[in-house]
């Protein structure tokens, strides 16, 4: 694949992705997320899962990111994602060594706003621990994706 980042921006994504992660509140399932945008002007916005008792009030951490790009004013500007997860450990570190990718939900919520951007997002998928990365375009993990189109709308960027 050929990627809208650079080899070492991919790498502070991930990095971001897995300092974000450390704040995970995932007390039920013990599986910390973190999640990293890159936006056009080289900004990182990040975001970890966010678990509730109920557990559909739970938020995954691309989830909070894009929420957290969106109440900057940003949501027009992702060009990129890093997303990490894995078991907590002792010190609610997540754990692991294969990449996680992004949930369906948050696919289509990254979709949404790859399509505001007018990309097709880079997800670059990390390993919790260790250097295992792997790399998609969105329309690669969400193929044949609903978006704003689809309601008769253009994405306005914004």
């Amino acid at each position: 694949m050929t990627d809208q980042v650079s080899p070492e921006v991919t790498t502070r994504l991930i990095q971001a992705a897995r300092d974000a992660a450390r704040h995970a509140h995932a007390p039920y399932s013990r599986f910390a997320v973190g999640a990293a945008l890159l936006l056009r002007d080289g900004t990182i916005v990040t975001g970890a899962n966010v678990e509730n008792a109920s557990y559909g009030l739970s938020l995954c951490a691309e989830t909070v990111a894009v929420a957290t790009a969106s109440a900057q004013g940003r949501i027009g500007d992702i060009v990129a994602v890093g997303v990490i997860g894995g078991a907590m450990d002792a010190d609610g570190r997540a754990t692991g060594i294969a990449p996680v990718s992004p949930c369906g939900r948050c696919r289509q919520v990254l979709n949404e706003a790859g399509q505001m951007a007018g990309v097709d997002l880079a997800v670059h998928c990390g390993a919790a621990e260790g250097n295992a990365v792997a790399s998609y375009r969105l329309s690669d993990l969400l193929p044949h994706a609903f978006g704003p189109a689809d309601l008769g709308i253009t994405p306005v960027r914004g």
